[in-house]
């Protein structure tokens, strides 16, 4: 992206001549005076308003990647949020599924302890009546 204007191209050549001539006057140890010091100034200023374009356009172009990469992040996250949806559905599915058959077996069980308490007491009261039987009949002969 560094577009250098054709002003900024115009501009430095016409400081060009200047700067060449403050540099043989510098290699010959000659001082500088105020008007070469600006013009030398000038010239640090093109160079580092130019790196700065440079490191802007760096800037830019990561930024550019960043969106594009957090677009790919979100594309992502999008596609892992359905499948938990649609693992949270199988679950839930699942656990409802476990609860039906765990109150179905609680009613089995209910059942069957039920139907052995009543065997259980069938017995003991037929058990029961024909000790009480035998004994009175037990009784009765002994009366005899």
């Amino acid at each position: 992206m560094n577009h250098k204007s054709k002003i900024e191209d115009m501009l430095l050549e016409m400081i060009q001549p200047k700067l060449t001539e403050i540099e043989e006057r510098f290699s010959r140890g000659e001082g500088l005076n105020g008007e070469d010091v600006n013009t030398l100034l000038l010239k640090s200023q093109f160079n580092h308003i130019n790196h700065l374009d440079l490191r802007l356009d760096e800037v830019v172009a990561d930024v550019a990647s960043l969106k594009t990469n957090f677009k790919q992040l979100e594309t992502k996250f999008e596609v892992l949020e359905t499948k938990f949806d649609a693992l949270e559905s199988r679950l839930d599915a699942k656990i409802d599924s476990l609860i039906a058959q765990f109150n179905e077996f609680k009613m089995e069980l209910r059942l069957e302890i039920q139907m052995a308490i009543h065997k259980s007491m069938k017995w003991s009261i037929g058990l029961l009546a024909f000790i009480i039987t035998f004994l009175k009949a037990l009784e009765m002969l002994l009366a005899k």
